[in-house]
């Protein structure tokens, strides 16, 4: 298996900087794409949703706490849009070029992660197969971005590397890690 280490750094223009860190790992063996992400500090002053008893799909998981990933091939402006909420919900949108064509992925009809809380600790971790998405041979280019809402109201934008004078995880620049095809 293939894997990268990373961190990811809060938007430098935003007030709202919450007393954590958040550091994983991204792998691919074949068709299998693993993110592990851990979330560490003081999580009383971050608005993390409750466990829901029926996750499922949902829409706009970006508005509150969440953690994206979004993968793309390295000779196409297409790319995919990964959602994943505390709170069990998640949701796979694709996209044929920057902000355009959204739509849901049809391809997964669930995401199967895992969340555990500590007191000061947030583990979210996911083993996904992508074959679909991507075949054997083709390498991905990978984002990992978070949004943290916070307790008083405010949101922070934390990502791999931020471009432009606004946090937008679409942009190219931010599928800053190459995991190769096998």
């Amino acid at each position: 298996m293939h894997s990268l280490r990373f961190s990811l750094v809060p938007f430098p223009a935003e007030r709202t900087r919450p007393g954590i860190t958040i550091a994983g790992s991204v792998g691919r063996r074949t068709a299998l794409f693993t993110i592990v992400c851990t979330i560490q500090g003081d999580l009383s002053t971050l608005a993390i949703p409750a466990p829901d008893p029926h996750p499922g799909r949902k829409d706009g998981l970006w508005e509150k706490t969440c953690l994206e990933f979004f993968l793309g091939g390295p000779d196409t402006e297409a790319y995919w849009e990964f959602n994943l909420s505390p709170s069990g919900h998640w949701n796979v949108y694709r996209f044929t070029s920057y902000r355009q064509g959204m739509r849901e992925e049809p391809a997964f009809a669930s995401l199967p992660f895992r969340m555990r809380k500590e007191p000061e600790r947030l583990v979210l971790s996911l083993e996904l197969d992508i074959g679909k998405l991507f075949p054997k041979g083709d390498a991905m280019q990978v984002a990992i971005c978070a949004v943290f809402k916070t307790m008083k109201g405010g949101i922070s934008h934390w990502a791999l590397a931020h471009a432009g004078h606004r946090p937008d995880f679409h942009r190219r620049e931010g599928f800053a890690l190459t995991l190769p095809g096998e």
